[in-house]
């Protein structure tokens, strides 16, 4: 027995069994995201840049129509994710290359993505369920980008564990193997392992997820980012790779050799200030997302579309809604689609839809979407927590630009592969895609941008993208937003903001804040309170990324839009003040900005007849606090007793309990009125829907009120509880009111209205 035991045989399995369990223990080890190394020179600022100024590049632009030696190789027309990463690659090969954008850089679909970099978990699933090859490519190409994205900008990008909640036994395995494909696909560039969790494991690290019935659930890694500002590093790192940039500048025609009908150029227009000119090029790029169909037909009108635009929701809700380290994942909404609920930039997002669109230049969120969203997040959340409309702090639309499929049904049975297209004048259209993908997608496009145009004597070197880190990347770690809070006396969360949206380039920020003239912080004066974001942000997105507009800066700049809607439009009047200040506009100027940049916030779901609020309404003396706090001054209105919180008449205006109770009355019969009588619950229903303001309730929203107070098991309500039920339906449904005049005339019920009357 003992020589069987030490026999070569037994010792050579158990060597083998030993070393392989040394290798994965290594690889395991090893594996994960790679964090740049934190050294004693990453604590100091490093050599600042400032980019040309946006007059020297449309210089450069018009020069190029003027002087044949001053012709660019490349016109790349738009400056989302896909031109942008087009002009990095152009240019780091050492191409002459102009980048155009109608209206500003990541200005449309690439500032309003899910802010995943994921190689898609749902499209593998499809792979593997229809036996599709082309799936299966867009999975694996996908994952291994994910690997670069994370590794070239890793100060704006960073791996996110996401929950799959399970709620039948059957479903373990089949997400547990689903899960471990999608590792093994990633191999060596996989992030972490898929894991299983128990029922306690998940509701420890998801608190609010609903416990009823359920089983456990399954973690797997993607990434997540700010995709504007992504696109914007990317903007920069053309730039600082020799590119010619300009926003604000629209293709009006595209100009051809008369001899031989090839594209040389284009027409092109400054919306700023109207002026127009002639770019030169050898090749021109369309890489216009949802749009390209536009610039395929102004060089052939006969032009068959070939993108499918559909249009994706997503809303903001407040942090509490989710941990902060964790996402979640719906993989079976009630219809079918797939819904994520994230954690970002300090809110809850939530999203997205999968509807079929019309291209417009700003698609606007739909109530019935937004409404859809929340029934969904409801699902999956503890009855404890009330879901309410008015938490909606944003909400947007963004169309993805989905190459057209004669045989798909809907466009959720579209693939987002990409497709390049040559039209017979020679103009080049990359479409389709993603944001995961948007390198490997311009590595290709520049390739046979080469091939198309000839350039290949004018090529320098083949393609570095994947090495190439973006600017903010060479001097940043994780650990830089110390030094910036004891260089700076930043607030910890201003630093970190800063250090995690703008790398190195955080240090420029930093050296034009302002003193706060507060024994702390002593620099850092915040825009909006509860946000991170500063007023230096506005300088140095004027100074050194090219904004030109209030929106410019809201919403692609910083993300306040995207955040809290109304917290940009209290910032609005400061941000214009700061940009009038260094881009010297005319009073009619920023009357114009102002009224642009609210009509903006409106497609962001910002109520209508919305009003900024006070930014800082801090008293300044000992005085002014005893002065607040008797009721002597009228800086703030006094806080509501703890009755009048709770108290569901609060939520009405005078005369709107009246005008209820009339229309209460009006439904019972003559000899109830007046009486305490109760009405049955749909009779209730249809009331709710015939008064003013309530008629987009539907029997979900009802059913949903109903249970969060109470009332699931009862069969007929009397004039207190309908009351309560009707403020419910105004807290839990409808979007917060405008303030002031137009409030009250929305939320006044008139008397010929509601069954009342004299």
């Amino acid at each position: 027995m003992l020589r069987k035991l030490v026999s070569r045989r037994t010792l050579a399995a158990v060597g083998g069994a030993t070393a392989l369990s040394a290798a994965g223990g290594y690889y395991y080890l090893n594996s994960g995201p790679t964090y740049p190394p934190s050294t004693k020179e990453t604590r100091r600022p490093p050599q600042p840049w400032t980019p040309p100024s946006r007059e020297q590049m449309l210089d450069a632009l018009k020069a190029s129509g003027k002087n044949p030696g001053e012709e660019f190789d490349l016109l790349i027309v738009g400056g989302g994710a896909t031109g942008a990463g087009v002009a990095v690659d152009a240019a780091s090969r050492g191409l002459k290359v102009a980048l155009v954008e109608r209206d500003d850089f990541s200005s449309g679909t690439s500032s309003k993505s899910t802010k995943l970099v994921h190689g898609g978990v749902r499209y593998l699933q499809k792979a593997v369920m229809e036996l599709d090859y082309e799936q299966y490519k867009l999975v694996r190409e996908a994952l291994h980008e994910r690997k670069i994205f994370l590794q070239t900008a890793p100060y704006l990008s960073a791996m996110l564990p996401i929950m799959l909640p399970i709620y039948k036994y059957w479903q373990v395995p089949y997400y547990w193997v689903g899960c471990k494909m999608y590792d093994l696909l990633a191999g060596k560039e996989n992030m972490e392992s898929s894991y299983l969790m128990s029922k306690g494991k998940a509701l420890e690290a998801f608190p609010m997820l609903k416990q009823d019935g359920l089983v456990g659930a399954l973690v797997y890694y993607d990434g997540q980012h700010n995709d504007s500002r992504m696109n914007m590093a990317l903007i920069m790192t053309a730039v600082q790779q020799g590119a010619v940039v300009a926003n604000h500048v629209e293709v009006t025609s595209l100009d051809k050799d008369g001899s031989v009908g090839k594209i040389n150029g284009a027409r092109v227009r400054d919306a700023l200030t109207g002026q127009e000119w002639n770019i030169r090029a050898k090749g021109v790029v369309n890489a216009t997302g949802p749009f390209s169909d536009a610039l395929l037909k102004m060089d052939n009108p006969n032009h068959t579309p070939i993108v499918q635009p559909s249009s994706g929701t997503h809303i903001t809700l407040p942090n509490y809604y989710s941990p902060r380290t964790m996402g979640l994942l719906d993989p079976a909404t009630s219809d079918g689609r797939v819904i994520f609920f994230l954690p970002w930039q300090g809110n809850t997002i939530a999203g997205t839809t999968d509807t079929p669109a019309e291209v417009t230049a700003t698609p606007l969120p739909q109530e019935e979407e937004i409404r859809w969203i929340l029934e969904e997040v409801r699902r999956y959340l503890s009855p404890d927590i009330k879901v309410r409309r008015g938490d909606v702090l944003s909400a947007w639309s963004g169309l993805r630009p989905l190459v057209r499929n004669p045989n798909a049904a809907s466009t959720e049975g579209l693939v987002r592969n990409h497709m390049i297209h040559v039209s017979d004048s020679g103009l080049l259209t990359i479409a389709g895609g993603k944001w995961t993908t948007y390198r490997a997608m311009a590595e290709e496009t520049v390739d046979k941008a080469i091939e198309v145009f000839n350039l290949q004597d004018r090529v320098k070197r083949g393609c570095v993208t994947e090495q190439l880190r973006l600017v903010g990347s060479d001097g940043w770690s994780r650990n830089m937003f110390i030094g910036l809070v004891q260089r700076y006396g930043l607030e910890t969360e201003v630093a970190k903001h800063l250090s995690e949206n703008y790398g190195d380039c955080a240090w420029t920020i930093c050296s034009l804040a302002q003193p706060t003239g507060k024994a702390w912080p002593l620099h850092g004066i915040r825009l909006a309170p509860g946000y991170p974001f500063i007023e230096a942000e506005v300088r140095y997105a004027v100074r050194h990324e090219y904004a030109q507009t209030a929106i410019d800066v809201i919403a692609r700049r910083c993300r306040l839009s995207f955040l809290n809607a109304q917290a940009a439009l209290d910032a609005l009047p400061r941000v214009v003040e700061i940009m009038a200040e260094e881009l010297h506009w005319s009073p009619a100027r920023v009357r114009a900005e102002t009224a642009k940049a609210t009509e903006f916030l409106g497609s962001m779901g910002l109520p209508p007849g919305a009003a900024p609020r006070r930014i800082s309404n801090e008293p300044k003396g000992v005085v002014d606090c005893f002065e607040i706090a008797l009721g002597a001054k009228g800086g703030k209105a006094p806080r509501p007793q703890a009755a009048e919180l709770v108290y569901s008449r609060a939520q009405f205006a005078a005369g709107e309990v009246e005008a209820l109770h009339g229309a209460f009355d009006a439904r019972l019969p003559k000899e109830q009125q007046g009486a305490a009588h109760r009405l049955p619950v749909q009779e209730a229903f249809d009331l709710v829907r015939g008064l003013p303001g309530f008629e987009a309730v539907g029997k979900k929203d009802f059913d949903y009120v109903l249970e969060e107070a109470g009332f699931k098991n009862i069969r007929d309500v009397d004039f207190d509880e309908f009351v309560e039920i009707c403020a419910e339906l105004r807290e839990v449904v409808f979007a917060p009111a405008p303030t002031g005049k137009e409030k009250t005339q929305r939320l006044r019920i008139p008397v010929e209205k509601s069954g009342g009357g004299v």
